[in-house]
């Protein structure tokens, strides 16, 4: 229904130039109104289904009523078609093909007609203005409303995939979190364990409080057992057995770094300690800032400082620029992890590199429950990739009209002065010729062709003269020129008429 009533306001706008100037009452007929009126009509019903032939039809009226295509009947139809041709075509090779064949047709029609190239030029300069220029912005406004519509459609895409990568991270160390539970509730039914197996054979229990210190140790192992299965399904195929020891303080990870050649500075010794997930997570924030370190960062110095207050503990570990020539590349989803940990136990994470190559990790950790989770990001990068698109459409389609109209300058300037040069007679030459001269001693003087006719407001030519011709004496300017009038073929008379 939206796209009937537009094509019915189309033709009702295009009609009222050819009502206005169609008219009987302005020299016109009711048949060119009605012809027109109908053309128009079929030219808008079949736009939407083949763009270029409301072009091609408006092109051929209005080279029926002049060769210089312009025409204030038609004018604006051609302008509203070439925008619509632009706007719905997908190809542009039909429109490319149609504007070649109007400007060859036009120049036939200016050789048979035997008319100056001046309404060529005008014709181009018209099919330019007219035309292609209108085509060209139907063009980015597809163009602009493609690249807006797949710039969202990508942003879309990229954030959901974001989100399917930062969901596996998430999994991937909520099982490393298991993993740790493991380590710690394993330790602690093992010790369970021990302990029943001890009350099992205390001489000085009962039988019934052996049976009942038996039954808490079998329970023990089996849940032991169980937690294992349950560990062993969440962790990945390819991930190894731990090597960190359960229970490792931060002061013996900082130890153990060391060890292997790190150049590591802790402060303060002891470390303050958290409990549960934030004391993991405490834990996992130096081990993945002295890990990045080693990696990315070999040779460097790094200092690792926890600061606590009442509310909460600050850590922050700082590398240097690294010595070794080639890094070990990473993955980048380590960070990802770490941030899954730190926002599972309540925290922030932030991370950046220093002015000098170096890395700072922080995190701050409370002593509270977990807060709220935080939002989840958007594809801010995507969006701007496809604005930047979108402007670079836009240069192309205010360049490529404007290098048109510049070639067809120079050209028409070209064609322009090589026709002035056609016609342009030598003062020297002009001053040899002497009246009664035959034109055949002329013709060596003589430019290859004279002037269509004499310049408006030129004064009378003689009586009695059976040709004049006319050529210019600058190459420049219009006037004033040489007028040459013969009889029987011989001079008769010469003059430098204004």
């Amino acid at each position: 229904m939206r796209e009937r009533a537009f094509d019915l306001a189309l033709w009702l706008l295009l009609c009222v130039p050819v009502l206005l100037r169609s008219d009987p009452n302005d020299g016109g007929s009711w048949t060119e109104v009605v012809v027109g009126v109908a053309l128009l009509g079929g030219c808008v019903a079949v736009s939407r289904r083949w763009p270029p032939v409301p072009i091609a039809v408006m092109v051929a009226v209005s080279l029926s009523s002049t060769l210089e295509l312009f025409t204030a009947s038609y004018t604006l139809a051609l302008v509203a078609f070439g925008y619509l041709a632009g706007r719905r075509q997908e190809r542009t090779r039909a429109a490319l093909w149609l504007f070649g064949a109007v400007a060859v047709a036009g120049l036939l029609l200016t050789t048979v007609t035997h008319t100056s190239l001046g309404q060529w030029f005008t014709l181009l300069l018209t099919l330019a203005l007219a035309v292609v220029a209108p085509w060209l912005i139907g063009r980015y406004v597809r163009q602009y409303d493609r690249l807006v519509r797949s710039g969202w459609e990508l942003a879309d895409r990229m954030e959901r995939e974001q989100e399917a990568v930062a969901d596996r991270e998430r999994l991937r160390e909520r099982s490393r979190i298991a993993g740790d539970m493991h380590d710690s509730l394993g330790h602690d039914l093992a010790l369970i364990a021990v302990r029943a197996g001890a009350l099992e054979v205390d001489p000085g229990l009962g039988p019934a409080q052996q049976h009942a210190a038996g039954e808490l140790r079998r329970a023990a192992a089996d849940a032991t057992a169980r937690l294992r299965d349950i560990i062993g399904v969440l962790r990945e195929d390819d991930a190894g057995a731990p090597t960190t020891p359960a229970g490792e303080t931060v002061e013996e990870l900082a130890a153990r770094a060391r060890a292997s050649g790190l150049d590591v500075t802790l402060a303060p010794t002891p470390v303050p300690t958290l409990p549960g997930m934030s004391g993991l997570a405490l834990h996992r924030v130096v081990q993945e800032g002295l890990t990045n370190a080693a990696k990315h960062a070999p040779g460097a110095a790094v200092s690792v400082a926890v600061t606590p207050d009442p509310a909460s503990v600050r850590v922050r570990v700082v590398s240097g620029p690294g010595t070794a020539e080639a890094p070990l590349p990473s993955g980048g989803t380590g960070l990802v992890g770490l941030d899954e940990r730190v926002r599972l136990a309540g925290g922030a994470l932030t991370h950046r590199v220093t002015g000098d190559g170096g890395f700072v990790l922080e995190a701050v950790l409370p002593r509270n429950p977990p807060a709220p989770l935080p939002a989840a990001p958007t594809s801010a990068r995507e969006l701007d990739r496809a604005r930047r698109e979108v402007r670079k459409g836009l240069a192309r389609a205010i360049w490529i009209p404007l290098a048109l109209l510049v070639a067809l300058g120079l050209l028409m300037a070209g064609v322009a002065l090589w026709t002035q040069h056609q016609s342009y007679l030598e003062p020297e030459d002009y001053a040899r010729m002497r009246v009664g001269q035959s034109l055949a001693e002329l013709t060596e003087d003589l430019p290859d062709h004279p002037l269509d006719g004499p310049p408006q407001r030129t004064p009378a030519e003689p009586p009695g003269m059976d040709e004049c011709r006319y050529y210019r004496s600058t190459m420049l300017a219009a006037i004033p020129v040489y007028r040459l009038c013969f009889v029987d073929g011989h001079l008769a008379g010469k003059a430098e008429v204004p």
